[in-house]
């Protein structure tokens, strides 16, 4: 094989590593600042000036007061839970802090989102359900506001 092949293959290399590695991924990144800052930077929620953690990724809430994330799915950083999941918690939740049942279910109900805008399945965001207890009850969650 001609040496001056290599030099060919070895420029062309360089050539696609800075376009392909570097350019197109600073463009791409470029463009998602500028229209749409919220998701590039992770749909980040804020909660009394502090952030709290993000709609896209699954908070480890283990006391009784709150809604759990499920935790059968392979990565276990799934945000959201199905509307059955979120039932079944009720009691739990009702039994660890006097909120009737019945706003319980009227607070997942009223949250419920779908994976296809109006079609697909149905699933509530726990982080979300979760603040909306901490606002909605402020006596009962005192502590964390």
């Amino acid at each position: 094989m001609n040496i001056k092949n290599y030099g060919v293959a070895l420029r062309l290399a360089l050539i696609s590593l800075i376009i392909c590695g570097l350019l197109f991924p600073f463009v791409v990144t470029g463009f998602a600042q500028t229209l749409f800052p919220y998701q590039a930077n992770g749909e980040i929620i804020h909660f009394n000036g502090h952030n709290i953690g993000s709609n896209l990724i699954a908070q480890n809430f283990t006391s009784p007061m709150f809604f759990h994330p499920r935790n059968d799915s392979a990565s276990g950083v799934d945000p959201d839970i199905t509307i059955q999941d979120a039932y079944s918690q009720i009691p739990r939740i009702n039994a660890a802090t006097g909120i009737s049942s019945d706003a319980l279910t009227n607070l997942v109900d009223a949250n419920v989102e779908r994976t296809m805008w109006i079609v697909g399945d149905k699933y509530v965001n726990v982080l979300k359900l979760n603040l909306l207890l901490i606002q909605d009850y402020p006596s009962v969650y005192k502590q964390y506001t």
